[in-house]
């Protein structure tokens, strides 16, 4: 499970709530557009760069403002760099707003088990020069998926585990989300299936708590 709050996997969420099927893509590499071609997708672009004949980008509020596409290509240099980089393995993309929808699904389909362990990954930030930021608000999005998963009988947690649990449990004003979409895993992308629950699934590596 890749967590990027800020925020690929929120905008995942965002695009998967709206029916479109994402494709995770590395930040600013040159192949992006020909990848974009190749699976007749949009491709988002830098924040910035956003313009009327392409205005889907890595923000969450511009995505909701965006006409829809299906298919969308989102690269970004944390969460989509490390969901593609899982390849065919399953990845789900969890984020703060929809961390209960996410901790139900796993426990259903009987991950965050000692025989279907889950890897958590707090994306954290690249900078430019290649330096790397722990991301607090990726550590209490962890937080807030395993929280839930103990919530549901899940375990037992790692070390670090329990320490992203205990983070978020201090952080009283950032409640988790119950909505938002699961994603469904599929080989590196997010296919929107509209559920009763209102959840959204995405496919990713197979974690471990």
């Amino acid at each position: 499970m890749v967590v990027d709050v800020l925020s690929f996997t929120t905008s995942v969420t965002v695009a998967v709530e709206a029916g479109t099927q994402v494709f995770p893509y590395p930040w600013r590499d040159e192949t992006a557009s020909a990848f974009a071609q190749n699976k007749v997708a949009a491709l988002a672009v830098g924040r910035r760069a956003a313009t009327s004949a392409s205005p889907w980008s890595l923000s969450p509020a511009a995505l909701r403002q965006a006409p829809f596409t299906p298919r969308l290509v989102l690269p970004s240099p944390n969460g989509s760099a490390i969901a593609a980089a899982a390849g065919d393995s399953m990845v789900v993309a969890g984020c703060l707003r929809n961390a209960t929808a996410v901790g139900r699904w796993l426990a259903r389909h009987g991950y965050g088990t000692a025989e279907h362990p889950v890897v958590v990954i707090a994306a954290g930030e690249r900078w430019p020069d290649a330096g790397l930021r722990p991301a607090l608000e990726d550590l209490l999005g962890a937080g807030a998926i395993i929280a839930d998963l103990g919530s549901r009988g899940v375990g037992p947690l790692s070390p670090e585990a329990s320490a992203a649990q205990a983070c978020f449990a201090q952080a009283a004003d950032v409640p988790p989300c119950s909505g938002g979409p699961v994603c469904e895993p599929r080989p590196a992308t997010a296919r929107s299936r509209r559920r009763s629950s209102g959840s959204s699934r995405l496919r990713r590596r197979r974690p471990r708590l």
